[in-house]
């Protein structure tokens, strides 16, 4: 029967939303035109090869399993897709008028929800746009990380090392969502100030996930043995710097006694006091 197979499709999550699977599930037909985007939809990225194959599959066979939508707020001739959107996009360039539809009434929590579920169960998120619609959950529906991991059904490593993923660069961040860069290659990345270099040279030469993982950890090593070696009244003239001055000091005092004193200001009100404090002590 229709109702089991697309229960069965949809998987945990989006099975929960369709409810007791002794109920009738209705499907009717709607034009496509009268169907719109999931405005929280996490999946930005669509395949094009993968988006042709399925194209190809429903001029051949048709829609199997109806797109799940609701009511759109402001048309009550619109519907926004909960769950189908790719094959809704399949389905316009297929040459489609109208597709099966499951309308259901939900909120606006369940229907990020569930768009996530759907895809995260059929692997079709890149993790940057994974991350990204457990951000929303947790930013605006309260979600904490325990209620994610029992919800999408990942454990509370995963999710928080999916979340993890988002303190790194904006432009380490489009090299994952372009696939040059697995979550893996970037979860390396997390924390180091130059992390976007880094990333450059680990697609410039094709390394792997575990040679990532050296390179980060050489560049760690090699930065504790550059920060241990300074003599330890360095350290202390540069604390009592930081401290009068309210910036981050570094100075780079060589063999002969020779070196440099940089001070990192954030602004030109901080500059404008170092300065000032200069000129008033010296």
């Amino acid at each position: 029967m229709i109702e089991n197979r697309l229960k069965k499709g949809l998987g945990r999550g989006l099975s929960s939303l369709l409810g007791d699977s002794t109920k009738k599930i209705d499907t009717t037909k709607v034009a496509i035109k009268d169907l719109i985007r999931n405005k929280f939809q996490p999946r930005k990225h669509f395949n094009k090869e993968s988006l042709e194959e399925l194209t190809h599959s429903i001029k051949e066979r048709g829609i199997i399993q109806p797109i799940i939508v609701r009511k759109d707020k402001l048309s009550d001739e619109k519907y926004e897709i909960i769950a189908g959107e790719r094959r809704w996009l399949a389905s316009q360039n297929a040459g489609l008028h109208e597709v099966p539809v499951v309308i259901l009434n939900v909120d606006d929590v369940k229907s990020l929800e569930f768009a996530i579920v759907e895809n995260v169960q059929r692997q079709d998120l890149n993790p940057i746009e994974e991350a990204r619609g457990y951000q929303r959950l947790v930013d605006d529906f309260h979600y904490n990380q325990e209620k994610l991991s029992k919800f999408i059904g990942k454990s509370r490593s995963y999710i928080a090392n999916s979340l993890r993923l988002l303190s790194l660069p904006e432009d380490v961040l489009i090299l994952v969502e372009q696939g040059n860069l697995s979550a893996g290659h970037a979860r390396s990345l997390i924390g180091l100030n130059n992390s976007s270099e880094i990333a450059k040279k680990i697609v410039q030469k094709k390394l792997s996930v575990r040679q990532s993982e050296t390179l980060v950890r050489q560049f760690r090593n090699k930065k504790f043995k550059l920060i241990s070696k300074k003599d330890s009244n360095i350290l202390d003239l540069q604390k009592e710097l930081e401290e009068k001055t309210g910036l981050s000091v570094s100075i780079n005092n060589k063999k002969n006694n020779t070196g440099a004193i940089s001070f990192e200001y954030q602004n030109l009100d901080q500059l404008d006091n170092l300065i000032n404090i200069i000129k008033k002590n010296y």
